[in-house]
């Protein structure tokens, strides 16, 4: 058994950029976006995902999508704002935040492209990042967090194929 079995998320589709928007960080997501993550997290939860914690980014965009997968997992885990997760957030940063949660069980992460691309990456060993689309998820085992150890990638699912299995 893994010491920490990590889930890597893009946020789901949000709102474009533009004048509505001046702030990034209040865009949220779309009606669409909404709609078509909670069919995957549906789709998640009937494959038995199952967290302790969902770690987010705190803009608006991924702590929705964070909301959205809490209500979706059996026990409804909590959502925690960390600032590691941010678009100017670095993966040092976010191995740090996941080393004083990682007894507690399972851990989602929710971010932004390109950092979640790079971050899993990283946390694998791979030199080139990940292409998350929006909704995107990975797993990610390891039995010995970074940097002393380098995760096992288990799987990594784009958002059309999960919501077909939903």
């Amino acid at each position: 058994m893994a010491a920490l079995e990590l889930y890597i998320i893009r946020h789901a589709i949000a709102a474009d950029r533009g004048e509505e928007y001046p702030d990034d960080s209040k865009r949220p997501l779309t009606s669409e976006g909404i709609s078509r993550f909670r069919k995957e997290a549906k789709a998640l939860n009937a494959l038995g995902m199952s967290v302790a914690l969902i770690l987010t980014s705190p803009l608006v965009r991924t702590r929705q999508t964070a909301d959205v997968l809490s209500e979706s997992l059996e026990g409804n885990p909590p959502v925690m704002n960390t600032d590691s997760l941010t678009p100017a957030g670095t993966a040092p940063a976010v191995i740090q935040e996941l080393s004083r949660h990682a007894k507690k069980g399972p851990i989602a992460l929710v971010g932004h492209e390109p950092n979640i691309g790079e971050l899993a990456a990283r946390l694998i060993g791979a030199r080139t990042a990940f292409e998350f689309k929006k909704g995107a998820v990975c797993r990610i085992d390891f039995d010995v967090l970074p940097p002393k150890g380098t995760g096992h990638l288990r799987w990594f699912v784009p958002p059309r194929m999960l919501r077909k299995l939903a």
